[in-house]
This record gives structure tokens, sequence and C-alpha cells, in this order.
């Protein structure tokens, strides 16, 4: 993923943390689904894994990752394309499926 990321434009002080650990803290972050507060301290600091992800996030870093990535995958075909769509995932609202509406009565018919 190295040859992927963004030379920096400008010299600028060091950083504490390497970018790799930055990253990782944002990959756990993302996979764990929990606040950036409560990033591991391996990763650095939240702070500064949540700014390095919002400048990538602005200027477009994440998503040429993932398109470049996918290439890659699809070039070695470690990515098949299909799409399948299961009755299980398509629902109707419950207006579309004859619920009663409130309100509305409707008189029943006399049996013939």
């Amino acid at each position: 993923m190295e040859p992927l990321l963004p030379v920096p434009s400008r010299p600028s002080r060091p950083s504490l943390w390497s970018k790799r650990q930055l990253i990782d803290g944002i990959r756990w972050r993302v996979r764990a689904g929990a606040p950036w507060r409560d990033i591991p301290a391996v990763y650095g600091s939240w702070s500064a894994a949540y700014a390095l992800f919002r400048r990538w996030q602005r200027d477009g870093t994440w998503r040429r990752i993932l398109t470049a990535l996918q290439a890659m995958a699809d070039a070695t075909g470690r990515i098949t394309w299909d799409v399948i769509v299961d009755s299980t995932i398509a629902r109707a609202h419950q207006h579309a499926a004859g619920a009663r509406k409130r309100g509305i009565r409707r008189p029943s018919r006399p049996a013939e």
C-alpha cells in the first residue's frame, strides 16, 4: 500500500507517530466500529489518527487508494463483480403489502 500513499508536498515537523501506526489505528477504528477516542494507544493518539483520516477523506486519497487496490485485485482475478439479489433483502413498505389504513373503514360486503 505504500506506493499508493500521497507524498508530502511541503516539509513539516516530524510526527510522533508513523503513518503506519496511524493507518493501523484508522483501520482498527473502522473494523471495530468504536468511537475515535477508543483507539488503542499503540496506534498513536486518536486525534492524530482522526486528523489524518479527515485530511485524506477531504482530498480524495482514500478513494484513490480504494480504486487502485480494486484495480490491482481485479487484474489478478481476486475480485468477482457478480451481484446477487435475494428476495430476503427486497422488502416492500407496509402500505405496499395491503396493510389496513387507520381511519378508513370499508364496509364489508354482504354475502350473497
